[in-house]
């Protein structure tokens, strides 16, 4: 069986970068919504960008951002992939793969079965999908709150295009997850930090070891 893809989100320093290439992942990703303790600003976000090996997926993470905000992004360092993380509808994701030419994950909260319809809906419009454990209702992030969702709810199902679990998943999980869903992709922020915003190069390290 193939390796499981590894998506580690929310880096801020060249050492998580660092850190990330050499445990073996296949992403990291980079945080541009500002009410993030993973928050990255563009100079730093190319510096990060600029550190990645060849043949580790840049990803640039956003909130319902307006096209000025995507073009200065993808203006300012190179770039693999737009993860749209807010109430982007269908329409705006496939307007936003037009525009920037970059293949686009569009993440789709979970937490119980009506949410399941709305990722056929995406999966005709985004090259990727990620199911992520829905927010609690007072939350201030769209993710990275460290909650898993019940994951029987998506175990062994089949959509249109390749996605990539997420949602309170760490070491001590992740193994469990992948079994029960069959996920080839799985994506970690929270479960590899030793507070918010600050990697754990030894949790990351487990946490791709521990999906192998």
């Amino acid at each position: 069986m193939a390796d499981v893809r590894v998506k580690i989100c929310g880096l801020r320093t060249v050492g998580d970068v660092v850190a990330v290439a050499a445990a073996g992942a296949g992403y990291i990703g980079l945080n541009f919504f500002p009410k993030s303790p993973r928050y990255v600003t563009l100079p730093e976000a190319r510096l990060l960008a600029l550190a990645a090996p060849v043949g580790l997926a840049k990803v640039a993470l956003v909130v319902d951002g307006d096209d000025a905000t995507l073009d200065a992004i993808t203006e300012a360092m190179p770039l693999d992939m737009l993860q749209l993380h807010g109430h982007e509808t269908p329409a705006r994701v496939a307007e936003v793969r037009a525009r920037y030419g970059l293949p686009v994950m569009k993440v789709i909260g979970v937490g119980d079965a009506d949410d399941l319809a709305a990722l056929y809906d995406y999966s005709t419009v985004a090259d990727q999908i990620m199911i992520d454990a829905k927010p609690p209702k007072d939350a201030v992030l769209p993710g990275g709150n460290g909650v898993p969702f019940d994951w029987r709810l998506v175990a062994q199902r089949r959509w249109l295009r390749p996605w990539m679990l997420a949602g309170g998943l760490n070491a001590a999980n992740v193994a469990e997850a992948i079994r029960l869903t069959g996920a080839r992709q799985v994506d970690v922020s929270s479960g590899v930090e030793m507070a918010p915003g600050v990697k754990d190069p030894a949790k990351i390290a487990a946490f791709v070891a521990a999906t192998r």
